[in-house]
């Protein structure tokens, strides 16, 4: 298939009332069909691999193409490059873990960008960097717990941030660190008992919420 056949695919199965309520949940409907994710994953199955059709339909700009793209290229290939000019053009939150979740972490430069991201100023790309965090802590079966204690400090730091999309991402990615395993799981909680005491609404909410669901979890 060819980005043309997709793109032909995708319309096949737009609903025009998805995409009237994505907007509901935060999603930019601009580019959008309204196709569901199982159908795209479905699709990219079909597909396999292959990095220059998914740079072709990222080029499209049409949202599940986009979605698409990053369940179909290859992480052993994606340069640093490119990294850059998707994350740059990341317009929804579901675009952003779609592509965190299906490519981005199982890159090399996964744990690189995990650091820079979240230091960044633009909303989508700190998300990018937060939900990174908690992709990794997730889906890397080898890494070890101090692997994840280094980001700690970036938590703490920008837990503060009230845009909505930045702090849901923070408060995944303590959660998503909190379930890996026991010790992390204490040294979450510790983490998210300190960022309660700082004086911002936005911290308490995000320490609240990982501690109610982190505490009491058994291993």
């Amino acid at each position: 298939m060819n980005s043309k056949e997709i793109t032909s695919e995708l319309k096949k199965h737009s609903k025009p009332k998805d995409r009237e309520g994505m907007a509901r949940f935060g999603i930019n409907p601009k580019y959008a069909l309204g196709v569901r994710i199982p159908v795209l994953r479905d699709l990219a199955k079909r597909i396999g691999k292959n990095h220059q059709l998914a740079a072709e339909l990222w080029k499209t700009k049409i949202h599940e193409a986009r979605i698409l793209a990053c369940m179909i290229d290859d992480p052993k290939i994606v340069a640093e490059k490119q990294l850059e000019e998707w994350v740059k053009e990341f317009n929804s939150w579901d675009l952003c873990d779609q592509c965190c979740m299906n490519l981005f972490d199982k890159m090399p430069l996964a744990w690189k960008k995990a650091i820079e991201w979240p230091k960044r100023k633009e909303e989508f790309i700190m998300r990018a960097g937060f939900a990174l965090i908690a992709c990794l802590a997730w889906h890397d079966k080898k890494a070890k717990d101090k692997d994840f204690l280094k980001f700690f400090p970036a938590i703490k730091k920008y837990s503060t941030d009230e845009r909505n999309f930045v702090r849901k991402a923070v408060n995944w990615a303590l959660r998503q660190i909190g379930k890996r395993n026991k010790n992390l799981n204490k040294k979450a909680i510790a983490l998210a008992k300190e960022i309660q005491k700082i004086d911002s609404k936005t911290a308490k909410w995000i320490a609240g919420d990982a501690i109610r669901e982190l505490s009491g979890k058994k291993f």
